[in-house]
């Protein structure tokens, strides 16, 4: 049976979503041209089916990917979910058909568009993370230790390993302005972790009380001091502390 050119998915913008709607192509032997989130809408001229998400055909997919591709290639897709690469579903369906024919070998195919395009929106994902593991400056609201952030890709899945090991004994919040989601985190009376990402549309918070400001304030002063004023160099600052992150930065907040 030949298969059919031009075909639409819609799904619900989750990875097992994802990954069923590759399912979909290869059952149905529909190649697809575009594929479209309920949160992030494509206009195309082809009728688009919508695909409704399956846990056990994603799974199928998935280990599908390791055993034919690699493991390597099923962190790479998973990686490439969490980007802000432009249409990164097709991107990652090509990849994938590309990867089924060509095996393990396509992760060294580095000249080819679809795997150079892949690996590059994923090695920008991880410097942002690592960037934002170093910027991230967390508040103190009465228990809880509160951050937030406004990244251009999906962060905080890569931000979690990091911030709850780090401080798990704390209760914590990180809070993605930019893409409306919160990362939570609590250690539980047998000091399990217990941690989840949600939606929030809007964060309102407190006004911070006097020991966050003393805490704020010694931040600065420590900031300030540790400086060598004949050695400032605002062109080298402006390259390892991009501006974009300066928001949210205690150090550059005005007095």
């Amino acid at each position: 049976m030949p298969w059919i050119k031009d075909a639409a998915y819609s799904y619900d913008g989750s990875f097992d979503g994802l990954l069923t709607c590759v399912f979909e192509s290869y059952e149905r032997k529909e190649e697809l041209v575009a594929i479209s989130s309920d949160g992030d809408p494509q206009y195309t001229l082809f009728g688009t089916r919508t695909v409704e998400t399956s846990a056990e055909k994603a799974a199928r997919v998935y280990k599908a990917i390791g055993a034919t591709i690699s493991p390597s290639a099923q962190e790479l897709v998973r990686l490439g979910f969490l980007t802000c690469a432009p249409q990164k579903e097709l991107l990652i369906y090509r990849f994938l058909r590309l990867g089924f024919k060509r095996g393990g070998a396509v992760m060294n195919m580095l000249t080819d568009d679809t795997v150079h395009r892949l690996r590059k929106a994923v090695q920008q994902l991880n410097s942002e993370s690592r960037t934002l593991m170093g910027f991230l400056r967390f508040s103190v609201y009465g228990d809880v230790l509160v951050a937030e952030i406004e990244p251009k890709n999906h962060v905080l899945p890569t931000l979690a390993p990091h911030f709850c090991d780090r401080y798990r004994n704390e209760s914590f919040m990180i809070y993605d302005r930019t893409h409306g989601q919160a990362l939570m985190y609590r250690p539980d009376a047998t000091h399990e972790q217990k941690v989840s990402i949600v939606d929030v549309e809007e964060l309102i918070l407190p006004e911070t009380g006097e020991q966050e400001q003393a805490y704020r304030r010694l931040w600065k002063q420590f900031y300030h001091t540790a400086a060598i004023r004949e050695r400032i160099n605002p062109r080298a600052r402006m390259s390892h502390m991009p501006k974009r992150y300066w928001a949210h930065l205690t150090e550059m907040q005005q007095d």
